[in-house]
C-alpha cells in the first residue's frame, strides 16, 4: 500500500497541470494513467511508418499563458508556432476565403464589401466577450451555497466582484455578451454578416466538437469559447506545437516530475475509495490500493460518478444530475499520411503556400452545417460532412519524411451512438472513405496522395482516450452545464460532493480545450483547503 497527499486520476494535460502545481506547493503527489503514455488526448504518436501526428487534440490556442510560464514549459522544450494563415475556406465553385493577418478584410471585401466594413466592429465586440472569459478562466466561478457561513459570504463577495466586472462593460458589450450566451451562432452571425463563407468561418467554431446545428440556441457561446485563446501573446490566433500536442504534455510531465510528482502509466483506476464519507484513495484495476488524503479526478464527471464511486455514497439528487450529464460530440477524427500537398480547385497548386498551413474548413455555409447535423441525427453520419483539415508538417518538418506530409481531419457530424443498434466498429472504414472522398471533391487527387490513415470514431475516442461519448469537452458547453453549473450547482469550485474529492478535468470550469485551467484551479482549491486545515489546528 502506498500513501500520498493527493492522488490524481488521469495524466491528461489537466491532470499533469494539477499535479505540477501541487508538487510545487510541496505536496506528495501520485498520478495514475490508464494508457501506456502520458498526455490523454494531447499526445503525439506514429500512426503510419515514418509519419507522426497529434492523434486526437491537434492545435493550440487556449493553453493559458500563465500556466506556460509557471510550469516553465518553454524551458522544458515546448515551442509553439503560428499558422501563416489562420483559416482557408474553399468552395466547389472556385470561391474561397483566406483569413491571414493583414489580408483578411481585403479578402472578405471580395465576397461582400458590407461584411468587410462590419468586420472591425464584429471583432471589437467578440474581443470584449473573449477578454471577459480570459479574466475568468483561472478563477473558480461563484458557487451556490446556502446559509450565512464564512464560505457563503465568500461566495457572495466573489459574485459581487463578477458583477462589478460586468458593470464596467459598455452597454453595447453587455448586449453582445447576452447574445453570445443565449443565441444560436447562426442568429448571431446573421445579424452581422451576409456572405455565406464569412458566416461559415465563424460558425465552424460554434459546432466544432459540439454535436449541434449552428441554428441551435447556445451555440454562439461555443463560438466565444474558442475565441479566448492566444499564441505567443497574440490574441485569438491558433498555432501548432513543434513535435505535436504531445510536446505540451511531455513538458508538463517533466515539470511535475522535477517537483517530486510520481507518474505511473498502465495504471487504470477501478474505484475511488470512500471511507467515512470522504475520498481516501483509489483502487486500481489490478487490485492495488493507493491511498491519498485527497483525490483529484481528471476524467468526465459522468464516468467518475456513475462508474467509480459507490452510488450509495452520493446524494440521489446529485447522482441524478451526473447520470443526466450530457456528453457526446459529433466528431470523427482521422490522421492521414500524404505523399504530397493537396491542390484545391479554388486555389490550385501543390507547392507549399500560406493556405496549406491554415485550418482548412470544408463547410461553405451555415445551411450546409445544419444539414450535416440533421443527417447525423437521422442517419448516423452526415452525407456531406464538415471537415477541418490542418497540415502541421507545413510548419513542423519533424512529423513526416522529406517531401511528404501529415494531415489531421477533424470531421463533423457523426452520431455518438449509431441509430438502430448499429456499431461503429462495422462502419468506421465506410465513414473514413467518405471523409477522404469529401476532401477529394475540393482538392482532386487528394485520395490518390493518401499513403496511410488512422480513423477514430466516437466509440474509438471513448475506448482509447476515455472520452465518454467521444466528447472532447468532457460535457456539452451548454448554458445548463457552464460556469456555476459545471458540473453542478454547489460544486463549481472544483470540490466534489464528498470531502477530499476534487474535479481537475474539462468537466469543470471553464470546460473543454487544451487550456490547463481546470487543473490549475483545482490545485489552488486543494492547497487552499490544506492551508486552512493547518491554520485551524
Amino acid at each position: 500500500m502506498q500513501a500520498y497527499d493527493v492522488v490524481v486520476i488521469g495524466a491528461g494535460h489537466n491532470g499533469l497541470t494539477c499535479a505540477a502545481y501541487l508538487g510545487m506547493a510541496g505536496l506528495k503527489v501520485k498520478v495514475l494513467e490508464r494508457r501506456p503514455v502520458v498526455g490523454g488526448a494531447a499526445v503525439t504518436e506514429e500512426f503510419c511508418p515514418g509519419f507522426r501526428n497529434s492523434v486526437a487534440a491537434y492545435t493550440v490556442s487556449l493553453l493559458n499563458p500563465k500556466i506556460i510560464a509557471d510550469l516553465r514549459l518553454l524551458d522544458r522544450g515546448l515551442a509553439i508556432v503560428e499558422r501563416r494563415a489562420q483559416n482557408f475556406l474553399p468552395t466547389l465553385d472556385g470561391e474561397y476565403l483566406l483569413a491571414a493577418e493583414g489580408h483578411t478584410e481585403r479578402n472578405i471585401a471580395k465576397l461582400s464589401r458590407a461584411d468587410a466594413e462590419r468586420f472591425v466592429g464584429f471583432n471589437r465586440e467578440l474581443d470584449a466577450g473573449a477578454d471577459l472569459l480570459r479574466d475568468l478562466v483561472l478563477q473558480a466561478p461563484p458557487n451556490l451555497t446556502r446559509g450565512l457561513t464564512p464560505r457563503a459570504l465568500g461566495e457572495l463577495l466573489k459574485a459581487g466582484r463578477l458583477g462589478n466586472r460586468l458593470r464596467r462593460l459598455p452597454t453595447e458589450n453587455l448586449r453582445t455578451l447576452l447574445d453570445l450566451f443565449t443565441k444560436s451562432a447562426a442568429d448571431f452571425l446573421d445579424s452581422w454578416f451576409e456572405a455565406d463563407l464569412v458566416k461559415a468561418w465563424f460558425g465552424f467554431d460554434a459546432i466544432v466538437g459540439n454535436y449541434a446545428s449552428p441554428y441551435t440556441p447556445g451555440t454562439a457561446y461555443v463560438l466565444l469559447h474558442h475565441a479566448f485563446g492566444e499564441v505567443n501573446g497574440k490574441k485569438r490566433l491558433w498555432g501548432h506545437a513543434i513535435g505535436g500536442m504531445g510536446a505540451i504534455t511531455q513538458a508538463m510531465a517533466r515539470a511535475a516530475a522535477q517537483h517530486g510528482v510520481e507518474i505511473e502509466t498502465n495504471a487504470a483506476v477501478r474505484e475511488v475509495l470512500i471511507e467515512k464519507g470522504r475520498a481516501a484513495g483509489v483502487v486500481l484495476a489490478d487490485g492495488r490500493l493507493v491511498r491519498g488524503r485527497a483525490v483529484a479526478a481528471n476524467i468526465n464527471p459522468k464516468l467518475l460518478y456513475t462508474t467509480m464511486i459507490p452510488q450509495g455514497a452520493l446524494d440521489p439528487v446529485f447522482l441524478r444530475r451526473m447520470k443526466g450529464w450530457r456528453c457526446g460530440s459529433g466528431t470523427f477524427r482521422m490522421n492521414v499520411a500524404l505523399s504530397e500537398l493537396p491542390s484545391f480547385t479554388a486555389l490550385p497548386g501543390r507547392a507549399q503556400a500560406d493556405h496549406h498551413s491554415a485550418g482548412i474548413i470544408l463547410g461553405p455555409s451555415l445551411g450546409y452545417m445544419d444539414r450535416a447535423y440533421c443527417d447525423a441525427r437521422m442517419l448516423g453520419w452526415s452525407r456531406e460532412p464538415i471537415i477541418e483539415m490542418v497540415i502541421p508538417s507545413t510548419l513542423d518538418d519533424t512529423l513526416a519524411p522529406r517531401g511528404a506530409h501529415v494531415a489531421s481531419l477533424f470531421c463533423q457530424h457523426v452520431a455518438p451512438e449509431l441509430p438502430d443498434g448499429r456499431s461503429w466498429n462495422d462502419h468506421r472504414d465506410e465513414v473514413a472513405d467518405l471523409m477522404i472522398a469529401t476532401v477529394d471533391r475540393y482538392a482532386p487527387g487528394f485520395k490518390a496522395s493518401v499513403v496511410g490513415r488512422q480513423a477514430l470514431s466516437p466509440l474509438d475516442l471513448e475506448q482509447v482516450f476515455g472520452l465518454t461519448g467521444g466528447d472532447i469537452f468532457h460535457g456539452a458547453l451548454s448554458l445548463d452545464q457552464l460556469f456555476s453549473a459545471r458540473p453542478a450547482l454547489g460544486y463549481a469550485d472544483y470540490r466534489g460532493p464528498l470531502k477530499g474529492l476534487y474535479h481537475c478535468g474539462s468537466g469543470a470550469h471553464p470546460g473543454g480545450g487544451v487550456t490547463g485551467a481546470p487543473g490549475h484551479n483545482a490545485a489552488r482549491a486543494i492547497t487552499d483547503d490544506r492551508r486552512w486545515r493547518f491554520l485551524s489546528r
